[in-house]
């Protein structure tokens, strides 16, 4: 669908009752093995389902309240494990916003068990940095003496308090185990805890993972505020990020949202408090508020037995309450406007409901009307037409309140403003009821092929549970959502449009220009200190000793687990998908922009479009309807092109693509905004610090004046290059040496037959050109 780039980041989680340390370590895991075995049958057998579930999930509840959601999911021995919590930086207290961020980082730095080397020797240090933070954040602002004077101790104490820490043990241990993808993110309701680890390593992952919940010690707090600091800082000179905050700021003027951003204030972030995220993690760390989540090669008995074994013995406490802030409507517009050195753009909102409403599920219906990536209004008559460079729109859906938000970036001489009255336009549209009646269906149907695409991945499954669990939403509703949407009619989506999109949105202008408002948080003094980065706790080296059951190694065997065939003399790579009715055809050609660089620019044209018999835009209806997706991508080494979508349309598909690669026909005005908008990108590509610093210094770095980025049209080579050089490169594509790959659930002989007859170049290939 549409990019939803707003995260935050960052990591935090935890909870409970430790089961002991050394002697009491023996007596805590008998008291555990006693309680498991005690439940074991009642716990296995005691799990939610929902119907047609393509997941066979099961959904457990442990007696203190801790969520449980599993499915099996074998395409390697390893699982996915999201450990989540309810909470985030709407959660934060007023007075001190950014805590559940802090918290998060600090999460990774070890429990009285671990990440240290004696505790009862660090314990008494960290009581006092925490009692110093207290009365660091009670003093003015303006009183600089008080404050660098207490500043001073806090940076003393630290540093003799480092000389027990032992420097990433966390870390060390899940990479023992073998993890990878070890990560966290904090965002507005929900911290997140993540982990891919060997299939074998189950019950050692969990047994690491409720000591790091147990009890976190807060060690090497001054250190992390230096890393903080710095996330703020980058944010504060991120154009998108500080478009997104006034953007929610407009939409959310009362409401946490709006007001709490995942970083925090710089007032908050300088003044932080120990005691404070003690008090977070004691309120909402707690079992009846956190999930397990889990998908790969696991065992659903064994799995859920060992989970209450580690996590069982946590106690329940209090529900955490939130209280809701009720928005008062918007009445009219709202402008704002940002500066920064990036190109202009804009961002435009509309604020609904939250999740599991009907707002929430006629939101999505109508945002893949406007923008579906293929042959929504915003696709068709702004992107394909090339009225503006990039629009679209995204819904971003949280408990409390959802967003429908819109973005766009002028071509050359155009205003923001115009942009602007193009977006909301294509909402007009809407209302009118102005989009074919087939085209409602086709987004079920593309819906449904997406949601095949997430259940691909071990991954995309656990961020299934993930949702459900943080917007509150029961699995079985959740699996129910899709055929919900079925059920919405296209007079239905008309009449939400009418009633809900009016003048009642935020629009923040991004503008070019200094940002004189900007401040930055600046960086007390903060001596270097003294960590052991070689010693081992107890706990650790424990943990990394007991010996599991060796995962016996597959390895894939070209010969037997890939086929191999030809079409005519293109050589053809052949994988069942066993999984479900999703095919991917790939098209590959080892020949790219430096063989010729017009090749990017004949790609890019392709997509504008049509033949004789089919616009340009009928020709992306006419893919949308069958389901499939198309790509063609020019590298400086590879063109390739992908056909995915439904093995019942591949005929179709196929057919489809292969009349637009030989039959597409000139478009002069497309190919005219076309290189408008090229030098329009060249131009805001200057602007980008991301471009400046990944794409052009990191090739030139490795490869000179050589680079493969240097090797594009020049403005002169650019403003005279023909339809008919572009359309001779398109027709003659695939009349060279290439190579298909076929991934889907049809049989090898059955593929070959339909390509022999819908692939056409298939014999008598030219060979490659030299790179130039």
């Amino acid at each position: 669908m549409k990019p939803k780039q707003i995260l935050t980041f960052v990591l935090i989680v935890a909870a409970g009752v430790y089961f002991g340390i050394n002697l009491v370590i023996q007596k805590a895991k008998t008291e555990i093995n006693y309680n498991a075995n005690e439940q074991m049958n009642k716990i296995e057998d005691n799990y939610e389902t929902a119907a047609n579930d393509p997941l066979k999930a099961r959904v457990y509840t442990l007696d203190n309240g801790l969520k449980v959601y599993l499915t099996a999911y074998v395409d390697a021995p390893r699982v996915q494990t999201n450990i989540a919590v309810r909470a985030g930086s709407k959660n934060d207290p007023a007075d001190a916003t950014g805590l559940a961020h802090y918290l998060e980082h600090m999460l990774f730095k070890g429990t009285d068990v671990y990440g240290s080397l004696d505790f009862e020797k660090e314990a008494p240090m960290l009581d006092k940095i925490e009692a110093l933070y207290e009365e660091y954040r009670t003093i003015d602002m303006d009183d600089t003496d008080n404050r660098e004077r207490v500043w001073r101790q806090i940076d003393s104490i630290s540093g003799e308090a480092a000389k027990f820490a032992i420097a990433n043990e966390y870390d060390k241990m899940v990479s023992g185990l073998g993890a990878k993808g070890t990560n966290a993110y904090t965002s507005n309701e929900k911290t997140v805890y993540i982990n891919d680890i060997p299939s074998n390593q189950i019950e050692k992952w969990l047994k690491l993972e409720a000591e790091r919940f147990r009890y976190p010690v807060f060690r090497l707090f001054h250190t992390e505020l230096e890393a903080v600091y710095e996330e703020k800082n980058r944010g504060l000179d991120n154009d998108g990020s500080k478009m997104f905050e006034a953007l929610f700021d407009g939409l959310f003027p009362t409401h946490q949202y709006g007001q709490q951003t995942t970083i925090g204030t710089i007032e908050h972030l300088k003044n932080p408090s120990l005691t404070e995220i003690r008090k977070y993690f004691n309120k909402y760390y707690v079992p009846n508020n956190m999930a397990i989540c889990m998908s790969g090669d696991l065992d659903y008995d064994e799995t859920i037995i060992l989970i209450n074994k580690y996590w069982g013995t946590f106690e329940r406490k209090d529900d955490p309450i939130f209280e809701v802030i009720q928005e008062a409507p918007i009445a009219a517009p709202v402008y704002s406007e940002v500066y920064g050195p990036e190109a202009e753009r804009l961002f435009l909102g509309f604020r609904f409901e939250g999740a599991n409403t009907e707002d929430a599920k006629m939101l999505t219906m109508v945002d893949m009307v406007l923008s579906n990536s293929a042959a929504g209004l915003i696709d068709l008559n702004l992107n394909q037409a090339q009225e503006l460079i990039g629009g679209g729109c995204f819904p971003y859906v949280l408990e409390d309140y959802s967003m429908h938000g819109f973005y766009g970036s002028p071509k050359q001489g155009q205003t923001l403003e115009e942009v602007k009255d193009l977006l909301l336009a294509q909402i007009e549209e809407v209302k009118a009821g102005n989009f074919p009646d087939w085209l409602v269906g086709a987004i079920i149907s593309d819906l449904k092929l997406n949601q095949l695409k997430k259940l691909e991945s071990n991954s995309g499954r656990a961020n299934e549970f993930i949702d459900a669990f943080t917007l509150g939403i029961s699995w079985e509703d959740h699996q129910n959502e899709m055929e919900e949407l079925g059920k919405v009619t296209k007079q239905e989506i008309i009449d939400f449009a009418r009633e809900k999109y009016a003048d009642n949105y935020i629009v923040v202008y991004k503008r070019n220009g200094e940002d004189k408002s900007v401040l930055k948080v600046t960086k007390p003094a903060i001596t270097p200190v003294s960590v052991n980065r070689e010693d081992q706790s107890e706990f650790l080296v424990s943990l990394l000793a007991e010996e599991v059951a060796d995962i016996e190694p597959v390895f894939l065997d070209f010969e037997n687990d890939i086929e191999k065939s030809n079409v005519g003399d293109v050589s053809l790579i052949y994988k069942e998908n066993t999984e479900n009715e999703r095919f991917k055809l790939n098209y590959i050609l080892d020949m790219g922009n430096d063989h010729d660089n017009r090749l990017k620019l004949a790609v890019d044209y392709l997509k504008y479009l049509g033949t004789s018999e089919m616009s340009p835009a009928a020709k992306e209806e006419e893919f949308y309807k069958l389901g499939c997706e198309l790509s063609v991508n020019c590298s400086a080494e590879k063109i390739q092109v992908t056909l995915s979508g439904l093995s019942d349309n591949f005929n179709e598909s196929v057919a489809l693509f292969e009349t637009i690669l030989t039959g597409a026909i000139a478009d002069e005005e497309a190919l005219a905004e076309l290189k408008m908008s090229i030098l329009k990108k060249r131009t805001d590509a200057k602007l980008n610090k991301q471009v400046i610093l990944w794409k052009a210094m990191g090739n030139y770095a490795k490869y000179g004046v050589n680079s493969s980025f240097m090797n594009i049209l020049s403005e002169e080579e650019l403003d005279n290059v023909s339809s008919t050089e572009l359309l001779d490169l398109i027709h003659s594509l695939t009349s060279y040496e290439h190579r298909i790959l076929y991934y889907g659930p049809d049989e090898m002989e059955a593929v070959v037959d339909k390509l022999t007859t819908l692939h056409t170049n298939n014999t008598e290939l030219k060979a490659i050109p030299a790179k130039k």
